[in-house]
């Protein structure tokens, strides 16, 4: 069975150019294409797709408007189709909020060609949302109520000595933001690699650090990492963790791509084996493929503890299942339930964290 795709984006030349990317897929078909949502509504209700590909600036009606209507009276597999400027950033991060399962953007100079380079990324992300599972949304996502960040470590050596170390892909941005809301303003320093396109992560980590008690920014290159703050990798470089004498510090490399992806989980993972070990505690979020399962194996080597984000609350279940496989993780559990399975852990073993 094909994956059936319905296009909604008011430039023809997008639409166009989506249509002839999706339809060279053996595996997809495109059952519709549309100037705009009220077209779009109509013809969903004909076509049924699986996946629904939605510019996030529209006329008629706005997209972010369009999408917290389907989400609540339609759910289904929406991958945005989003601008690389810090509107379209922020509109992007909206819409994951409401629902929207991921985002590919559209190129800045000639968007023919350009559209044509992303072939593979739009494919992959259309698959990846075919499999998503999709949860029904009975209230806006901007009703949902505040989360408590869980109770203070209280003990310094914990919070100065240990690591959280985070990757997450595909539906990973609204992970993340559950994992680091709960977290109280003493936990460990965090490192993080999401997928994310360079222009969309520093608006990402604004987001993140308006929502948190803990501080959050895009990592730059030699940042100390301290107790309290996040440091999430940029979308043009990988992001390694160092040492600076006593200190841990961030480090940020424009080198090729790690399976194919830069920022790479598997980038940042091998270096908290490296550098951190017993230290640092890895974290695996929900995301398409095998990005972080390798790594993660190396941090149990070296004496990691490791946790995975379990099926059921996973958009996509790829490399959690993937690390767990080749026997990476201690222990899964629910998205909400993970960052105090984390902090009960650093609790419990703090005082026995040693420098390395």
């Amino acid at each position: 069975m094909k994956i059936k795709v319905l296009i909604v984006d008011d430039s023809a030349l997008i639409r166009s150019v989506l249509k002839e990317i999706i339809a060279s897929q053996e595996d997809m078909e495109v059952v519709g294409v549309a100037p705009d949502p009220l077209v779009a509504r109509d013809l969903i209700k004909q076509t049924n797709p699986d996946v629904l590909t939605l510019d996030v600036e529209m006329p008629k009606m706005d997209g972010l408007e369009f999408l917290e209507k389907l989400m609540r009276l339609r759910p289904m597999p929406v991958v945005m189709v989003s601008s690389l400027t810090e509107r379209g950033s922020e509109i992007t991060l909206r819409a994951l909020e409401l629902g929207a399962v991921d985002f590919v953007t559209k190129p800045k100079l000639s968007i023919q060609s350009g559209m044509r380079e992303y072939t593979d990324t739009i494919a992959e992300k259309i698959r990846a949302a075919a499999k998503a599972r999709i949860r029904p949304r009975t209230v806006s996502a901007a009703a949902t109520p505040a989360v408590e960040a869980l109770p203070s470590i209280r003990n310094t050596l914990t919070s100065s000595e240990k690591l959280i170390i985070i990757g997450a892909s595909t539906g990973g941005t609204e992970a993340i933001k559950e994992f680091l809301v709960r977290m109280p303003s003493d936990c460990p320093g965090i490192l993080i690699v999401q997928h994310m396109p360079e222009g969309f992560t520093s608006s990402f980590a604004r987001r993140l650090d308006t929502l948190s008690k803990i501080s959050v920014k895009e990592a730059q290159h030699g940042d100390r990492v301290l107790p309290g703050h996040a440091y999430l990798a940029p979308g043009h470089s990988h992001l390694l963790l160092a040492r600076s004498g006593a200190n841990y510090i961030t480090h940020l490399d424009q080198g090729p791509p790690v399976n194919r992806h830069r920022p790479s989980v598997d980038v940042l993972f091998n270096s908290a084996a490296a550098h951190a070990g017993k230290n640092a505690v890895g974290v695996i979020l929900t995301g398409m493929g095998k990005d972080g399962a390798a790594g993660m194996l190396e941090m149990k080597k070296a004496g990691a503890c490791n946790f995975a984000q379990d099926e059921a609350t996973c958009v996509v279940f790829g490399m959690p299942r993937e690390a767990i496989a080749v026997g990476a993780v201690h222990e899964a559990g629910p998205l909400t339930e993970l960052p105090r399975m984390v902090l009960g852990y650093l609790a419990a073993h703090g005082s026995r964290a040693l420098r390395v």
